[in-house]
């Protein structure tokens, strides 16, 4: 009987998905709400457009800026925490072996089975503190170009995103029309922003498009109507 290859698939780009959500979901949503609200308090629609460009660039640069900072940060943590395995491999060892030996007791293999993996493990000093830090504090080694490109993938995804809800201004000079128009492809990117996130994270695809897009519209309600009470005074 012939043989089945079997082939796993498995999503791998968790990081690169999960800035492109960030931007993109606060690209959407933030400008959106923006316009929304101007729109509610001064019927211009070049306004609404020089508000919202100031507010797109402003907030790509701060989002890229934080994802930049915050791949900085796990970079750091990862450093710091290899330097302090290497110390207590060395400063430590018993107690090391012992912390290699619960990770495999914690998997069922008992005593005899596994000292010989401890001690080919702690043999190879490298080999020894790459495995405590993925086994014992759970942390990956880090791409040196992370930082990088996240602050670049959520500060293009912010843009993207920003310029969807704003774009009816910059084509039509009729606000009203402009902001019913806006709603409509906001709601729908929204829609079908969140349908791809769901799909990718594993969640309902439905929940996840209905969830995204009634936060995104709750938002630019909110702002619209409080800018319209804040008017009427």
């Amino acid at each position: 009987m012939p043989s089945i290859l079997h082939v796993e698939k498995h999503f791998t780009a968790t990081a690169a998905v999960r800035d492109v959500v960030i931007g993109m979901s606060d690209g959407l949503t933030v400008p959106f709400a923006l316009a929304a609200g101007i729109t509610g308090a001064i019927a211009a629609s070049r306004i609404v457009v020089t508000a919202g460009l100031a507010e797109i660039v402003a907030g790509s640069i701060a989002m890229g800026l934080g994802g930049y900072l915050a791949a900085k940060t796990d970079s750091e943590h990862y450093a710091s925490e290899e330097r302090r395995e290497v110390e207590e491999t060395v400063e430590i060892p018993d107690q090391e072996e012992e912390e290699v030996a619960k990770v495999f007791r914690g998997y069922g293999l008992a005593e005899e089975q596994v000292r010989p993996v401890v001690n080919a493990i702690a043999s190879d000093q490298k080999r020894w503190v790459d495995f405590m830090m993925r086994f014992e504090l759970g942390l990956e080694p880090p791409d040196p170009k992370r930082a990088t490109r996240s602050a670049a993938t959520i500060a293009a995804s912010y843009i993207i995103g920003g310029l969807i809800p704003l774009a009816p201004y910059m084509l039509t000079s009729e606000i009203f029309t402009a902001l019913w128009i806006s709603v409509g492809v906001t709601l729908l990117a929204l829609f079908v922003f969140g349908w791809i996130k769901a799909k990718f994270t594993g969640m309902n695809p439905v929940r996840g498009a209905l969830q995204t897009a009634f936060v995104g519209g709750l938002a630019a309600a909110a702002a619209f109507l409080l800018a319209r009470l804040v008017n009427m005074r």
